[in-house]
């Protein structure tokens, strides 16, 4: 039986924008662009209309930030998934994008293969990095010595340095991409914890040192 394609909408402060996130979900069969806001309030005003499964928002917008809407949207459903865009990649934004609640942080462009891994990625209950945004958060991670990854950790974190892509570390490890994956995430997300929801929960209250 198929399933029902997730309801996303999209709030970008650049409305010319809007018709490229139409083209991309023209080809993503697993979820349905329903909406395109210029505000989180506009997209609040609409919410009851369009019931989101996933919201895609810029930081910067005019009024209520991205990062700010996220306790608008939470108040609407607990469960929504909430995707920040933004042209900047800075560990402060990010940490408080995560704090704040957030499933994942992309940098500005955005391309069709990064916006699809990164909505399979909150929908399946991980976290979504951009990989120039993954390299900065372990840098930070490292500069802060928290505890030591594991050795299949390490050789990622080595490859992702390089710029490797997921399927390029796959394949030099000789692993399926999924399972690269899986390791980033608790890479990135990896605060002296031992699960994957419990080091997004640290890295949610993680404060500037």
């Amino acid at each position: 039986m198929k399933t029902e394609a997730l309801r996303v909408i999209v709030i970008d402060g650049d409305q010319s924008s809007h018709p490229k996130y139409e083209q991309y979900f023209e080809t993503f069969y697993d979820y349905k662009l329903v909406g395109a806001f210029k505000s989180v309030h506009d997209a609040l005003q609409n919410y009851r209309k369009y019931r989101p499964d996933i919201v895609l928002s810029e930081v910067s917008l005019f009024g209520i930030s991205g990062i700010e809407g996220i306790q608008y949207f939470r108040k609407k459903d607990q469960a929504i998934k909430i995707i920040l865009l933004s042209v900047k990649n800075d560990f402060d934004i990010v940490k408080k994008a995560f704090k704040a609640g957030a499933n994942g942080y992309l940098t500005k462009p955005v391309t069709n293969d990064r916006l699809l891994e990164a909505l399979n990625s909150v929908k399946d209950n991980g976290a979504a990095l951009s990989h120039d945004v993954a390299r900065t958060v372990v840098e930070m991670f490292q500069k802060k010595k928290y505890e030591s990854l594991s050795k299949r950790e390490n050789q990622i974190v080595e490859y992702l340095g390089q710029g490797a892509t997921y399927k390029s570390i796959a394949d030099k490890l000789y692993v399926t991409p999924s399972t690269v994956n899986f390791h980033i995430q608790n890479i990135y997300l990896k605060l002296n914890v031992n699960s994957k929801s419990a080091a997004l929960e640290k890295l949610r209250m993680l404060e500037a040192s």
